[in-house]
Parts: C-alpha cells; sequence; structure tokens
C-alpha cells in the first residue's frame, strides 16, 4: 500500500483513532468469548436437548453427580447427534475452519482494493450486528446462537486483520513497537471496563427483576453496541490508503478474482522471504502456550485449585486490567531493548508463572490472584510486541495478505497446547503436571526466536531497520 506522509498532528490522531479499534473489538473476545459465550450457548442447547427427552418419552438427562453438567443430552444438527455440552467447542471449530478459508482472501482483497477502511467498516459492523442479535437466543434455539456466533468470530478475525495492516500507513519502523503496545493495552482496558460494567448488572439483576438469561442477553446486546459505537472512532480517523499498482478501476467481481490471483502470487513469493516464515513459525510455537495458558486457566482453577466461580470470574478482570499495565511497561521496555529481546523477557516471565502455577495451593485466592497478575503483565505485551515485530518483516504492499496468514496461522495450531494439557492431565492424573508441561512452548520459542536473525529479516523484506531491535 502507498500513502500519504501526515503531519505530526495528523499522525498522532491517526494513531489515536487505530487505538479505539482495539478498544472497540476486545469487549467482543473478553465478554461473548471467554466470559459469556461458552456458558450461555451450552445451556440453551441442554435446554433444547431436556425438552427433546420429554417430548420423546426417553430417560431424561442425568448428571454426574458432581455437577450440574448433563452427560447424556444430545441435540441434533442436519441428522447428526452430539452431546450439548460439546456444542461450544464445535462452534469455535467451525468459525476456525471458516476463517482459514476466508481470511487470506479478505487480506488479498484488502491489499488490492482502495477501500481498505471501509472493509473495516463492513466487517465490524456485519460483528456488531450479529453479536447484538445473540439477544434473541431464548429457549431453546441455540441454532440461532450458533450462526450468529459464527458469523460474528468470522467478521471479528476478518476486521482484525484488516485492522492489523494499518499499522505500517500510521507508524514508522522505529514507532510500531510502541503503538502496537500501547493499542494492545487500550484494548484490554476496554474489554476489562465492559465487562466489568456487564458483570456488575449481572450480578446485581435481581435489583432490576430480571432473570439470569435475560440478564445475559443483555451483556451481549451491549457488547455488540460496543462494538459498533466504538469503531466509528477509527473510522473517522483512521488513514485511506491509495491501492497497490495495478488495483485501480476494479469493482465488484474484477476485485474478487483479482484478490484470488494476488493471494496466489503472495503465497508464491513469500518462498523469497524465509526468514520472515520461520519468525511466523517461532511466534505459532510461543503464541501456542499463550493461548493455551489463557484457555485452560480458569480449568487449572476450578478443578485443581478448587476455586469457585465467582474467584474465576474476579481472576479475569484482574488479568484484564493488570495487562493494560504489563503491555504499557512491556512497551517502555522494548523502546530500550528492542522487540526481539522484549519478547524474550516476557517468554522467560511467562515460563516463572507457569512454574508458580504449580506450587500454588488450593483455596489460598492470594496465590492465585498473584499468578493472575504475574499472567496479566506479559499478557499484552508478548503479543503486542510480535505483531509490531512481524510488522517490520512484511514486503511493502502485502500488509493484509501476510497478517491473514498470521491469524490463521494462529488458528490452525490452536489445539496443540490443549491437547497436551488434557493428554498429560489424563496420564497423570494431576492438572499440576500438565500446567508444568506448557513450560515447553516458551523454551522452544525462546531458543528459536534468539537464534532468529531479525535484522537479516528486515533487510530481506525490503524495510528500513529500526534503530533498535
Amino acid at each position: 500500500m502507498q500513502h500519504t506522509n501526515p503531519g505530526p498532528r495528523s499522525k498522532r490522531r491517526e494513531q489515536r483513532g487505530w487505538y479505539f479499534y482495539d478498544w472497540a473489538n476486545s469487549s467482543f473476545y473478553t465478554s461473548a468469548i471467554t466470559v459469556f459465550g461458552a456458558l450461555y450457548m451450552t445451556a440453551v442447547a441442554e435446554a433444547d436437548a431436556r425438552t427433546n427427552h420429554a417430548l420423546n418419552g426417553s430417560t431424561p438427562c442425568r448428571a454426574d453427580g458432581t455437577s450440574n453438567t448433563l452427560v447424556h443430552c444430545d441435540i441434533s444438527l442436519f441428522g447428526v447427534h452430539f452431546p450439548a455440552g460439546s456444542l461450544w467447542g464445535y462452534l469455535l471449530a467451525a468459525a476456525t475452519i471458516l476463517q482459514v478459508l476466508l481470511l487470506p482472501i479478505v487480506g488479498a482483497l484488502a491489499d488490492r482494493t482502495q477501500h481498505k477502511k471501509g472493509m473495516l467498516g463492513v466487517a465490524a459492523a456485519v460483528g456488531a450486528v450479529a453479536t447484538s442479535l445473540l439477544v434473541l437466543v431464548t429457549g431453546t434455539n441455540w441454532e440461532l446462537g450458533l450462526a450468529l456466533y459464527i458469523i460474528a468470530t468470522v467478521s471479528w478475525a476478518a476486521s482484525v486483520i484488516v485492522y492489523y495492516s494499518f499499522l505500517q500507513d500510521i507508524a514508522t519502523s522505529d514507532e510500531r513497537d510502541a503503538v502496537s503496545t500501547r493499542g494492545w493495552a487500550i484494548g484490554y482496558l476496554g474489554g476489562g471496563l465492559a465487562l466489568a460494567l456487564q458483570l456488575a448488572f449481572y450480578l446485581g439483576r435481581d435489583a432490576f427483576g430480571i432473570s439470569e438469561s435475560t440478564a445475559v442477553r443483555i451483556c451481549l446486546l451491549s457488547t455488540g453496541v460496543w462494538w459498533a459505537v466504538f469503531t466509528i472512532i477509527p473510522l473517522r480517523t483512521l488513514p485511506q490508503p491509495r491501492a497497490a499498482p495495478g488495483a485501480h478501476g476494479n469493482t465488484g467481481t474484477s476485485i474478487l478474482t483479482a484478490g484470488f490471483k494476488e493471494l496466489v502470487a503472495t503465497i508464491r513469493s513469500a518462498r523469497r522471504v524465509p526468514l520472515t516464515l520461520a519468525f511466523l513459525g517461532v511466534y505459532l510455537i510461543y503464541a501456542d502456550g499463550v493461548a493455551t495458558v489463557v484457555g485452560v486457566s480458569a480449568q487449572y482453577g476450578k478443578e485443581e485449585l478448587l476455586f469457585s466461580n465467582d474467584v474465576l470470574i474476579t481472576t479475569i478482570l484482574v488479568i484484564q486490567f493488570v495487562a493494560y499495565v504489563g503491555a504499557t511497561l512491556v512497551g517502555m521496555l522494548a523502546r530500550r531493548f528492542g522487540a526481539k529481546r522484549t519478547i524474550l523477557g516476557t517468554l522467560v516471565v511467562w515460563t516463572l508463572v507457569l512454574v508458580s502455577a504449580y506450587f500454588v495451593e488450593a483455596g489460598q485466592q492470594l496465590q492465585f490472584y498473584g499468578l493472575a497478575a504475574g499472567i496479566g503483565l506479559v499478557l499484552g505485551g508478548t503479543p503486542a510486541l510480535s505483531r509490531s515485530l512481524y510488522s517490520q518483516l512484511i514486503p511493502a504492499g502485502k500488509e493484509a495478505q501476510y497478517y491473514s496468514l498470521y491469524k490463521i496461522s494462529e488458528r490452525g495450531t490452536a489445539w496443540v497446547g490443549p491437547l497436551m494439557f488434557g493428554a498429560v492431565g489424563q496420564m497423570t492424573g494431576s492438572f499440576r503436571y500438565a500446567i508444568i508441561a506448557l513450560v515447553v512452548f516458551f523454551v522452544v520459542g525462546f531458543v528459536l526466536l534468539a537464534l532468529l536473525p531479525v535484522r537479516r529479516a528486515i533487510r530481506a523484506s525490503g524495510n528500513p531497520e529500526p534503530a533498535v531491535v
């Protein structure tokens, strides 16, 4: 992409606008996915299973004797029967497959068209509307929730890769670490604030005389509204980059055809920047570790450390707000030591956090909150600096396409860490051994990143070297 060089004041305005898309979309992942999604969709699916069992006169669903989890409640879709408790996992898997198929095309289109900002707006609007419409998912109509969640998740991912690609347009090579970490920090602050307001409403629902189900649906509606309203700020302030050479005049089907051709050309040309692909491979290793720690932390806290849901929800809020401070701090360190060395430092912290998690005593809330604070300190900084360092390795004009590879690669390997966690837990009978096993992702990632010649990779991609790497 080519773009004009704005003055300092205009550039700062563009950067502030860019930060606000992190603020806008973080609520979706924090509230609609992490906190409310699995619990509510599973509850609706189980209600449908109970209804079907009652209508068919079959043996009613029974619990496992230790919780309210229904272990013999089946639902069906297109004639395929599966447990209601498996719906959320299948939903996320379906959304991931669609992302792998669609995001590369979205990235190619974004790099070819002169309407990249419009693509961001459309993707965000579709995602926000789908999220808001989750307010209609009541009773037993989990099928509607399934469709809306898939649309919202794919739209969110599409908007994120277009959003990432603006980083090169609004920041020089020396500015990107600071801009990326600041955006990530503001995203955690926004997601945490939205979640805090929603949880206050959810926990105080009796004062409003509404049911738990209605409270959750209102929280999901507010997530969509939050996403839509705050997206207006980046759409008003971000620059409109000019399309890549040869893309002008393409409309409709011709743009789609050009997008496919551009994607094929990018995949072929990627072999000319092997160090960029090497960094992507290294990133996927430690990113899988990060995602797994976040994904299994609630399970570890509940099943191994015996904490209640209230403690786990409080822990999520602790992580959100500490992550704001952590990302800001990591950004300051990167300005002094460079992105690569700072990322290496965060991988050491991740390793120490996991070792500490092994020794946390069951029922000791302060120890668990301390662990959450440790996660928060590096949770934002590690991916934020990885995002900015990767931007230095992308050939000019290919930003959105390479970020689509970045995003779908995350999804494509996201099963490895959870599989290891589950397998080690099953073999040893303890999640303590499972959590300590995740250290391998950070140790291997540290060694491979330390060996990667980042400056040579930046030169090979044709980009100017920042003063500090």
